[in-house]
């Protein structure tokens, strides 16, 4: 075969470097965007945040202004980039309506963004320090440092204090306390269990315990204020039926133990006074809170959108680089034009993140307006197809834009994906939300007689009743999707 050329036309889909970065920053969250943004800053010259230019165009402003008294000066130009304008701004403090705070929400009491910065109470500008958590190993070892411990002792207190875990147990054993110290030493299992009873009774109480059933134990020890005949029932409880306890089979214990019923009663409140996870309040982790991406508010028959102020960081360009582009040496200037289009084209894929967030929350907020009206029982059914189609983008964008994104409502702050489930046929030919049918069934739960409660076949009944039709195995789901104990079980709690 005698070699040739060929020419072919075809078409291929591919991910430029500025498509990829519009979909990385679709998807992220509110905290992890600015992360992101400050990150490019510092790496970009030609980028600056919005406060920045106001306070160099400040300074520049004063210096010309004691260079020529009252000459009139100017701030510099920039170009910024901020949230796309919506139908209404984010409501304000002083004019949101009275909002109430929700079961089925992230929040509960929460403030509306005011667009201003509060420092506290002080003058000075600066926001007030708080000192560090302590945690729980630098509470432990606190009371250590206080406790009469010989160098022996506090050696092995030291191990196992480290290898407790975040609710306070030793989970695998004294096998790590063991591996820990030197065998040098021959510490036996004895004495190291010595030293972690005394820890037991360090507070919080119950910490360094094996199991729960040692923890309250180790807590029932310390209750010194309570009754010597019903503390001794309930460490019977806890050595020898903890199950039941936890079935709160009242009679079975009651002729178990040989105890009178209310008697049991009054042990089992007081072993659920205890606390099975000692540890965990002392857990140094900061709470992360939610920052909402968009508002809903009533506006007389409707409902309205708009993004959040703080949704998006203010972003500009740098005016001072881009007037040395025009002066610099060809070397410097082909940096900084680089640097000015990344800078374009990140500022264009804010642009189109803000106002694809925009339409998406929109047609959520549309589509489940009997929801904001009415409560979950009015959730309309909802997938990321239908909403794609009505925006005319792809299902995969729609994913992006709902995960780690909130809606601020009266009825709470949820996340996008909170609105979207699947779909349950009625008799009228519709279909009901099975967020809706949870809805509902938490209600005939809560609103039956706690003597007879509603078995699932009878939960089902109801819910056909309704026009819902749902097979009782659906019922048994969703009543374990939404926590609630079996009609044998609540009878017995009743």
């Amino acid at each position: 075969m005698k070699p040739g050329l060929q020419l072919k036309i075809n078409q291929q889909l591919s991910l430029t470097p500025q498509l990829q970065q519009a979909i990385r920053l679709l998807q992220l969250s509110q905290l992890e965007l600015e992360t992101e943004l400050r990150e490019l800053v510092e790496s970009n010259p030609l980028l600056e945040f919005s406060d920045e230019a106001e306070q160099a165009g400040d300074s520049q402003s004063n210096d010309q202004g004691e260079r020529d008294g009252n000459a009139e000066t100017h701030e510099p130009e920039s170009v910024e980039y901020a949230a796309p304008a919506a139908s209404e701004q984010a409501p304000s403090q002083e004019s949101a309506p009275d909002w109430e705070p929700s079961d089925h929400g992230v929040g509960g009491d929460f403030d509306l963004p005011s667009g201003g910065t509060s420092y506290g109470d002080g003058e000075d500008g600066f926001e007030p320090q708080r000192a560090a958590p302590e945690g729980l190993r630098d509470h432990l070892t606190w009371q250590m440092n206080l406790s009469a411990f010989d160098e022996r002792e506090q050696l092995i207190a030291v191990a196992i204090i480290d290898a407790l875990d975040d609710d306070g147990y030793l989970r695998d054993g004294l096998e790590p306390v063991i591996e820990a110290l030197p065998a040098s030493l021959n510490i036996s299992c004895d004495q190291i269990e010595q030293v972690r009873q005394r820890i037991q009774q360090f507070d919080p109480p119950g910490v360094a315990s094996l199991d729960l059933r040692d923890c309250l134990l180790a807590q029932l020890t310390q209750l010194g204020d309570a009754e010597p005949a019903l503390r001794e029932l309930a460490q019977r409880i806890v050595e020898h039926e903890l199950a039941l306890l936890a079935r709160n089979d009242i009679d079975k214990l009651a002729k178990r133990l040989d105890a009178a019923p209310e008697d049991v009663v009054a042990a089992a409140a007081l072993i659920r006074a205890l606390d099975p996870r000692p540890g965990y309040a002392l857990d140094p982790t900061p709470v992360e809170y939610i920052a909402p991406d968009a508002y809903a508010r009533r506006d007389g028959h409707q409902w309205r959108v708009s993004l959040s102020p703080d949704c998006q960081p203010r972003l500009g360009l740098n005016q001072h680089y881009c007037n040395l582009i025009s002066h610099a040496r060809r070397e410097d200037a082909s940096y900084l034009r680089g640097q000015l289009q990344e800078a374009r084209w990140l500022l264009k894929s804010l642009r189109s993140r803000a106002e694809t967030l925009l339409k998406v929350a929109e047609v959520i907020v549309r589509r489940q307006s009997a929801f904001l009206d009415y409560g979950p029982e009015a959730m309309r059914p909802m997938v990321l197809r239908e909403v794609a189609e009505e925006v005319d983008m792809h299902e995969s964008t729609i994913s992006r834009v709902t995960t780690r994104k909130y809606l601020h409502t009266p009825r709470g702050i949820f996340e996008f994906k909170y609105f979207f489930s699947s779909g349950v046929a009625t008799e009228d030919g519709g279909s009901a939300s099975a967020t809706a049918i949870q809805a509902m069934l938490r209600k005939l739960v809560g609103e039956e007689n706690p003597r007879r409660p509603l078995s699932d076949q009878a939960l089902a009944e109801e819910l056909n009743s309704r026009g819902i039709r749902v097979a009782r195995r659906t019922v048994a789901k969703y009543r374990e999707v939404l926590r609630i104990p079996s009609s044998s079980e609540r009878q017995r709690g009743a």
